[in-house]
């Protein structure tokens, strides 16, 4: 096949091709592709410098649009059926306490409700979602107080109802923030103060304590006893920054999170505390998927050398010291693991005074050295050799190991992993995995 004809020239002119084969000659337009910050005058030339980009057509607002409407759609829910269901018993159980105990409470001369509405969306959220900042004690009495106070006061002080009913709630908001006791039930706490009609009107300031404060702790109380029946953890205590224990070294800690919510600026529904978990979690999701295939007898180092219970502490030190190791396994005859002994262990023994050693064996009625018995560590941390190597992570990032025997199904010693064995895994494994990418 060969090509016949003139070249074609520059632009987006119509050039024709002649292909020879073995039963006509076939013509059609080829376009070229243009030059580069090329523009295509009135015409149809190029000129080249313009950087200008085409203006957006049709489809890519339509695209936007899309994209746009499908924010509407409701999120997957990861809710178990069981939680649903239990969370929906207990709104059944708070509302029906409190409206129960409610008959109870002394009244004056104005009735009091029973219930008021901002209870239901209260139960929403102690049931429902009871991890959530704004469900903790602090938040549902401190707020729905805050709210009755500010909309009673906007009712008393306000004779336009719509005015009042926006103060209210822009004030009570306000409040909540401040006070650290954000509730969103409390907006509605605030509106029926001013738009409750004359029965609530009548009750004046002891709206705020009958029925308000009175529904709020009730409900609680309800919420209390049914988390704690249903083996649920209520309240979500904050941990505060002097508390909280020793980060695990390279991993995601709580004061990251909170730097991070710092630099988002918004309102994030979650505690702090459940977030730093949940990322932690993801964390070690995202190990098992990417080294699921690698266990501990892939990467542990299957040559050991180890001792027995009655090996002499010189001896061990001598064996450390011409391996280069930093332990040993400690097996008894079965090649179980019963111990481990460290360098600190044997040096610690090793490098005591001649005359105080003398003074410990003269003791014990006998002239021989310590054994490897007296100064292991009888309780080992062992894996299996077929665990993932995920698992290991956590051992050595929080734990703080940096030799962890590993065993077979028998508990016999199979090999031992390092700090350096996981390091050549991973490296061995983003290897494999860069050229796949």
């Amino acid at each position: 096949m060969s090509h016949i004809g003139p070249l074609p020239r520059p632009g987006w002119g119509p050039v024709t091709r002649r292909f020879i084969s073995q039963h006509d000659i076939v013509r059609f337009p080829v376009r070229r592709p243009r030059a580069k910050n090329a523009l295509v005058t009135h015409h149809g030339e190029t000129a080249a410098g313009d950087h200008r980009s085409p203006a957006p057509g049709p489809i890519v607002y339509r695209l936007a649009l899309l994209r746009w409407l499908a924010s509407f759609a409701p999120a997957p829910v990861t809710v178990r059926w069981t939680e649903r269901l239990r969370s929906a018993a207990g709104a059944l159980v708070g509302i029906l306490f409190t409206g129960a105990a409610m008959h109870y409470v002394p009244g004056g001369p104005v009735p009091i409700p029973v219930l008021v509405a901002p209870m239901g969306a209260s139960a929403v959220l102690l049931f429902a979602v009871p991890a959530s900042p704004l469900a903790q004690p602090w938040s549902i009495i401190g707020g729905n107080l805050v709210a009755s106070v500010v909309g009673v006061t906007c009712a008393r002080m306000i004779g336009d109802p719509v005015l009042a009913s926006a103060l209210a709630v822009s004030l009570a908001i306000g409040g909540m923030f401040a006070l650290r006791c954000m509730h969103p039930p409390s907006g509605a706490v605030a509106l029926t103060a001013v738009i409750g009609g004359p029965a609530v009107h009548a009750l004046g300031y002891r709206f705020v304590l009958e029925p308000v404060a009175v529904q709020s702790a009730l409900l609680l109380l309800a919420a209390i006893a049914y988390h704690a029946a249903t083996g649920h953890r209520y309240p979500h205590a904050h941990r505060r920054a002097g508390t909280e224990h020793a980060p695990p070294p390279g991993g995601l800690t709580r004061a990251d999170v909170l730097a991070a919510l710092r630099r988002q600026g918004e309102w994030l529904d979650i505690d702090p505390e459940d977030l730093t978990a949940l990322l932690q979690e993801m964390q070690q999701q995202a190990y098992a998927r990417t080294f699921h295939a690698l266990t501990c007898a892939d990467i542990m180092t299957p040559s050991v050398v180890t001792v027995s219970a009655a090996t002499s502490v010189p001896h061990a030190l001598r064996l450390l010291q011409r391996h280069g190791v930093k332990s040993l396994p400690v097996l008894d005859d079965g090649r179980r693991l019963i111990g481990i002994v460290t360098r600190a262990d044997l040096t610690g023994t090793a490098a005591r005074a001649p005359r105080q050693r003398l003074r410990d064996w003269f003791a014990i009625g006998a002239m021989t050295p310590p054994r490897v018995s007296d100064v292991m560590t009888p309780r080992v941390l062992a894996i299996r050799a077929d665990a993932p190597m995920a698992d290991l992570v956590p051992l050595f990032a929080s734990a703080g190991h940096h030799h962890i025997p590993v065993v077979d199904a028998h508990g016999r010693l199979a090999g031992i992993l390092t700090q350096a064995d996981i390091i050549h895994a991973l490296y061995r494994q983003a290897s494999v995995q860069r050229p796949a990418a």
